[in-house]
């Protein structure tokens, strides 16, 4: 058991009237004496304490309990509050836990929270005062902190600012060992803004809003920003694998598959308590950590065996659109939900779901009818335990109300899609049939914003659905279905492309989803909407037989078939094309242009990229040796109201005027550049020619040698000089051919 308060004191005595030169307790002391983080480490500091006498003193215990046992053991004979010499106490008291590792989560938890209206705790571990604060460690007289002049920061949202003029996208190439960061300039060689060697060991990665660049390290993660592209901030978490960002670009989480281990000489930012821990959270502000933890333990099968999972969970933490919570799954038990800053589990409890698989979390704060509090949103889903049918559920936080459950039978598997603003939830279920020897998919389509949340079933799919994806800010969706069993083939199986939308309905109403048109014998495999909705393209990608990409358009201006006239939307094939070996596709924010590239990555064959317009017209094709990413930079939301949005939408074609006018002047400013270019480099060769000739005839002179070498020539050929100086004249007489007749005789 760690030592008593009393203990603690006494073992602080002065030692000075012992010689131990004359008796050797050496044996004695390496048994008995209590080593500082062997020992100590089960106390903690309390500060910001009120002031208080030693009447009003159990009171403030008791209620200082309630919060102490919050995250560990302790009770009011292991508090000790120092009282000075005018009766009151000094704001401060010692705590013993029950072990050094409650000790660490009143430091982590506690600290900087809030004991009433007035006081703010601080909580530190006692051996951390020792350690900072023995002597030496602080200058008795005390000298005021340097304050450093100000120097102006670089805007890290420069880039929404194009130079010029055009609004232009950046994107990042990561080919070979270079990492540089270009102006899409359409048709154009792109514009480099910066480019580095060596920048990062693995991949690069932009944060969701676009303000930081990611690079990975064995060292850590670094952020990279500004016009001039500085280090913004350091992760030191060695070896790391994996990065997530917060959507609001608060958090960090960074994963490694080799657990932390502290050196003796310590960590410039991580402390004893992350050893052993292969995920840290950091706040991106401060660069500091806020808490870690270790990689769960895989739960057991029915035979007791551990279960290998299909596949690695990432991201582990998943985050609400607001930043306010983070949540983690428990496979099959429960899901921990913990509110930020301070990273304490939501109500000092975990959510039990009984054989939970997955959950998600919505990707925006629905305002949803009949509520008016609006909480952040998750969904998840159970399997079916014995004779316990599967479940979906939406929990609101942090209530932890189950607002909508759903009970379903025979399913094999489940799939989470919210839509872009969480307006809708589509569950894909893939359910299997009594002998469970075939397999089709429902899909279960929440209606988040409508009063009750109704949920509408999809059940016209009568094939597995290997694909599906919502289009953003929108209520239609694709889906890609086979007839063939899922899973790895050696020739890929044909697939289907199917889109559905609503049916017209009164006002702002949203009509049921009907089945709009369906594709047959495709090889398509992916599908990329652009970020502003209406286009999608449809693509064959990781495939070595087929890399078609079909770039549609679901609100076409031409006519609409009698048969659509109900649905709101006009499907429109506008364009095919062909990227071999294609490995991924992205749209810029804007929705104007996608990007393909082949990976390095995935193969080695043809790498490289293209650009395509959204009505999939290519406008640009680069071959790169070993390339191996693009990412297109991210922007932030837009500061326009939906009506400002409206208007310009309205007024669309004035200001396409205005655009086709400017493209023009660029081109023309273009071709002009060109010609000038052009002249220029004559002029420079003219000029250079001259020199080189002034030269020459120098040369020439100097050595007696005749000053144009050809005329010379041409003088002794064709003029040769009599005995008596007298010039001869040789006449020749050339017979030409004028007229030629030819006549057949019998």
């Amino acid at each position: 058991m760690a030592p008593s308060y009393e203990t603690l004191r006494d073992e602080n005595l002065d030692e000075e009237d012992f010689d131990y030169d004359e008796v050797d307790v050496s044996d004695l002391k390496e048994k008995y004496e209590v080593q500082l983080e062997q020992g100590y480490d089960t106390f903690v500091v309390i500060d910001g304490l009120p002031e208080v006498t030693e009447e009003q003193k159990p009171k403030l215990v008791k209620f200082l309990l309630k919060k102490l046992n919050t995250v560990g053991k302790t009770s009011e004979d292991a508090i000790f509050m120092p009282f000075g010499d005018h009766g009151k106490s000094l704001r401060f008291a010692f705590v013993e836990y029950s072990s050094p590792a409650e000790a660490a989560a009143a430091v982590r938890q506690l600290d900087y929270s809030p004991l009433d209206k007035k006081h703010t705790l601080r909580v530190n571990k006692l051996t951390d005062i020792d350690r900072y604060g023995r002597e030496g460690r602080i200058d008795e007289e005390y000298t005021p902190p340097t304050i450093e002049p100000f120097q102006e920061k670089e805007h890290l949202r420069s880039f929404m600012a194009d130079p010029s003029g055009r609004g232009r996208d950046q994107f990042v190439m990561y080919r070979g060992d270079t990492v540089g960061v270009f102006w899409n300039n359409e048709k154009d060689q792109p514009e480099n803004i910066v480019d580095r060697p060596h920048w990062t060991e693995t991949f690069v990665q932009w944060s969701p809003m676009g303000t930081y660049l990611t690079s990975v390290h064995q060292q850590g993660v670094q952020l990279w920003g500004g016009a001039s592209w500085t280090r913004i901030r350091r992760f030191a978490h060695p070896f790391v694998n994996l990065v997530a960002f917060s959507p609001n670009e608060n958090y960090l989480v960074t994963w490694s598959n080799r657990p932390i281990s502290i050196p003796d000489e310590g960590h410039p930012q991580l402390s004893i308590d992350d050893d052993g821990k292969n995920y840290v959270i950091w706040d991106i502000e401060t660069g500091k950590p806020i808490r870690s933890f270790a990689q769960q333990d895989t739960p057991a099968g029915p035979d007791g065996e551990a279960k290998k999972p299909a596949k690695f969970p990432w991201p582990a933490f998943k985050w609400s659109a607001d930043d306010k919570y983070v949540a983690r799954l428990n496979q099959g038990t429960s899901i921990s939900v913990y509110e930020l800053p301070r990273m304490n589990l939501l109500d000092k409890t975990t959510v039990k779901l009984d054989g939970v698989v997955d959950f998600d979390w919505a990707p925006a704060t629905v305002k949803r009818e009949g509520v008016k509090e609006y909480e952040q949103l998750f969904c998840f889903w159970t399997p079916e335990i014995g004779s316990n049918p599967a479940r979906v559920g939406l929990m609101s936080i942090p209530s932890k109300q189950v607002v909508r459950s759903l009970n379903l039978f025979s399913v094999s598997d489940a799939k989470l899609h919210w839509q872009s603003e969480g307006a809708y939830l589509c569950v894909k279920v893939d359910r299997h049939s009594k002998s469970k020897k075939s397999q089709a998919t429902t899909l279960e389509i929440f209606r988040i914003k409508e009063k009750g949340v109704p949920v509408e079933v999809v059940d016209t799919i009568k094939d597995t659905v290997i694909n599906f994806a919502w289009e953003p800010k929108g209520d239609r969706f694709v889906t890609i279905t086979t007839t063939e069993p899922v899973g790895a083939t050696a020739v890929p199986p044909k697939t289907s492309v199917a889109f559905f939308c609503p049916e017209k309905a009164k006002g702002n109403a949203v009509g049921n989803f009907k089945h709009l048109r369906t594709l047959e014998k495709k090889n398509s495999n992916a599908i990329y909407w652009s970020p502003k909705g209406r286009f999608v393209v449809v693509a064959t990608v990781h495939n070595t037989q087929s890399s078609d990409l079909d770039f549609y358009d679901l609100d076409f201006e031409g006519e609409k078939p009698e048969s659509d006239k109900d649905l709101t939307a006009n499907l429109q094939l506008m364009n095919t094309a062909d990227h071999y070996g294609v490995t991924d596709v992205e749209w810029d924010p804007s929705g104007r242009y996608v990007a393909t590239w082949a990976s390095a990555w995935k193969h080695a064959m043809e790498n490289g990229y293209h650009i395509y317009d959204f009505r999939g017209e290519q406008l640009r094709e680069e071959p790169i040796e070993k390339f191996k990413q693009w990412a297109w930079r991210p922007r932030p939301a837009t500061l326009l109201s939906k009506e400002e949005q409206k208007q310009i939408r309205k007024n669309l074609r004035e200001y396409s005027r205005i655009f086709e006018q400017e493209d023009a002047e660029r081109i023309s400013s273009a071709d002009v550049a060109v010609v000038q270019e052009r002249r220029r480099l004559l002029e420079d060769w003219y000029n250079w020619r001259e020199v080189v000739e002034e030269e020459v005839a120098e040369e020439r002179a100097e050595l007696g040698l005749p000053a144009d070498p050809v005329e010379e020539l041409l003088k002794a050929k064709t003029a040769e000089v009599a005995p008596n100086g007298e010039e001869q004249v040789i006449e020749e007489i050339m017979e030409e051919v004028l007229e030629e007749t030819e006549e057949i005789v019998n």
